[in-house]
């Protein structure tokens, strides 16, 4: 959401920033509907301030034995009334009117964002890690772990469908060890706050991130009324809604692993085997709340928090900033991170970390007070991931794969793993204390 404001002082500026999203211009428009409102409001006040003192002056023509004139006080009363009751719903239906047509519309880039129009104008900053070596020809993630028996996109499919995995054994719990890794690493070293919120939230909270009213069709809902989060970012963001904060709070730190779903409506077609693009996968996401001040800089921060959990498990990726044309819905500016994946050949994104400045805040209604000042301000809001937990597994099995088909486990994920180094082929192991079943005996003749 915009500052109305803001766009009154600058139309050519906010035309301009819409041209770099690939988008026509909106600032006379919308300046057509503020320039209505405010005149209905306008006439409002001045027939609410005519009524008040035509109702007053009922009284005194009265007290004054003026029957005709009260008479014709009281009739232009009720004319007032009525036309108050029109403008009401007026003003009510060009400010709905005024707030749709500022909701559909994205934020708007920062200067220093590149402009282009998709994804191959995008621009790389900067490479960490050597691509491994095979000598043998290195298999996609989704072809070691079937052959392992450790993932199951069939049974998936007769439980829920398409794009659905069942993980079991050694990589289920390797995607448990991932989260938990990144975690620990997150708030133990980075500093941010371990939340578990909701799964599901209200239509304020999509709306506050963004998602409502534009991405509806990309989003699960529950036949009560809920959304299923797509990204924790959501709910943690939330967490600031409708509150006043003291700058010395900030910046504010959280993080959460939690399941995300996406219809992934607008991926017909792509990554249609493996676990790049599912409708459900988890993530441990990175949420920051911060000061205008704060801002740029924290967003450098947050992208090197994602970019240390690679370092630690020794995968090798690249960082670029997005293009005007590439970024989210939300955001100012974005950096992806990309891990490298030999079974593909290619780069694929595992993060992205965004500097929303006060768009989301202005939706949430999330403020705070900065010191020695009486007026409130917005905060702004960050996000990212720290990282994608499916994608890193999916990168793990990779970049870390052996001839045999077998899974090196990276050495910062051995202690979460319970000391196991390597995953192979594995058969159902039996439950601790269970009894192997008794062979059968042949029965007596007598």
């Amino acid at each position: 959401m915009f500052d109305i404001q803001w766009i009154r002082d600058h139309p050519e500026a906010f035309d301009a920033g819409l041209a770099r999203r690939g988008l026509p211009p909106a600032a006379q428009t919308i300046l057509a509907l503020d320039a209505a409102r405010r005149a209905e409001v306008t006439k409002l006040q001045e027939a609410q301030t005519r009524r008040n003192a035509a109702s007053k002056a009922i009284g005194k023509a009265k007290a004054s034995g003026k029957d005709e004139e009260a008479e014709r006080l009281i009739r232009e009363v009720a004319d007032l009334k009525a036309a108050i009751q029109t403008g009401e719903e007026e003003e009510r239906r060009l400010t709905a009117e005024l707030r749709a047509r500022l909701s559909e519309l994205p934020n708007l880039p920062l200067d220093d964002v590149p402009d282009g129009a998709d994804e191959s104008d995008n621009v790389e900053l900067r490479r960490v890690g050597e691509p491994p070596t095979f000598d043998f020809e290195p298999r996609q993630h989704f072809e070691l772990g079937e052959a392992m028996g450790l993932m199951d996109f069939e049974a998936a499919a007769r439980i829920s469908g398409a794009r659905f995995v069942v993980l079991k054994g050694a990589l289920a719990r390797l995607e448990r060890a991932i989260a938990a890794f990144m975690l620990d690493l997150q708030t133990g070293e980075h500093g941010y706050g371990e939340v578990l919120p909701p799964a599901l939230v209200r239509d304020e909270a999509m709306f506050g991130t963004g998602q409502l009213p534009k991405f509806a069709d990309d989003q699960y809902r529950t036949e009560n009324g809920f959304w299923l989060i797509p990204t924790a970012e959501v709910p943690l963001t939330n967490l600031v809604r409708e509150q006043v904060l003291d700058e010395a709070a900030l910046p504010m730190r959280v993080t959460a692993w939690t399941p995300c779903f996406r219809m992934e409506a607008g991926a017909a077609g792509k990554d249609t085997r493996g676990m790049i693009r599912q409708h459900q996968f988890s993530k441990v996401e990175l949420v920051s709340i911060t000061t205008e001040d704060q801002a740029r800089d924290e967003l450098e921060r947050m992208t090197g928090c994602a970019e240390a959990v690679l370092r630690r498990l020794a995968l090798p990726y690249r960082v670029v900033v997005l293009c005007a044309g590439d970024m989210g819905f939300s955001a100012r500016k974005t950096y992806d991170i990309e891990v490298w994946l030999p079974g593909q050949g290619t780069y694929r994104e595992i993060s992205s970390c965004s500097l929303c400045g006060d768009f989301q805040a202005r939706r949430m209604n999330a403020r705070y007070r900065p010191k020695d000042e009486k007026t409130l301000r917005f905060v702004h809001t960050l996000n990212g991931s720290g990282l994608a937990v499916g994608r890193t597994l999916v990168a793990i099995m990779e970049n870390y794969q052996q001839a045999d088909g077998s899974i090196r486990v990276p050495e910062a994920l051995v202690p979460y793993m319970g000391g196991m180094k390597v995953i192979a082929a594995q058969t159902t192991p039996v439950p601790a204390g269970a009894e192997k079943p008794a062979k059968t005996r042949k029965k007596n003749k007598d």
